[in-house]
C-alpha cells in the first residue's frame, strides 16, 4: 500500500529574524517569486479615502482596504528552503516575514464582506461561537 503524503516542516527558529513589512494582495497573477522593491513602486501613489484606498497599478484601476488579522493570530509569509521536485516530497519552509495586517486589493470595487479574505479573517470568531461551550 503506498501513500500519498508529504510532510512541511517550518524553521521555527526564522520566526525572530522575520522582517515586518507591508503585505498587499493584488487581484492578478505576477510571474516573480522573490522581494519586490513595492515601497518605490507602489506604496508612494495610494490614496486614503473614508477607510478606503485607491491606486492604479499597471494603469488599473484598484480600491483597497485593510484587512487585520484575527485577535491572537499573525500571518505569516513563508518561503520553501530547497524546493522540491515534486508535491510528493517533503519541504522544509521558513518565515521570511510576519504581517498583523495586509491591504487588500480589488479590481474597480472596494472589497467587501463577501470577498474571501475578509471572510477567512472572520473565520476563527465564527469558529469559537460555533464549537465553544454552549451557555444554559
Amino acid at each position: 500500500m503506498s501513500s500519498n503524503c508529504s510532510v512541511t516542516t517550518l524553521e521555527l527558529d526564522s520566526v525572530s529574524q522575520a522582517e515586518c513589512p507591508p503585505v498587499h494582495l493584488l487581484p492578478c497573477e505576477i510571474e516573480h517569486d522573490g522581494p519586490a522593491e513595492v515601497s518605490q513602486f507602489f506604496t508612494a501613489t495610494i490614496k486614503d479615502r473614508k477607510h478606503e484606498k485607491t491606486v492604479s497599478f499597471r494603469g488599473r484601476g484598484l480600491k483597497g482596504q485593510e484587512v487585520s488579522c484575527p485577535q491572537g493570530y499573525t500571518g505569516l509569509v513563508l518561503r520553501e528552503v530547497n524546493k522540491s521536485g515534486t508535491d510528493q516530497e517533503d519541504r522544509t519552509v521558513k518565515v521570511s516575514s510576519v504581517f498583523h495586517n495586509v491591504t487588500y486589493w480589488n479590481l474597480e470595487t472596494p472589497p467587501n464582506s463577501d470577498d474571501g479574505i475578509v471572510m477567512a479573517m472572520a473565520w476563527p470568531d465564527l469558529a469559537e461561537a460555533i464549537h465553544g461551550p454552549v451557555d444554559d
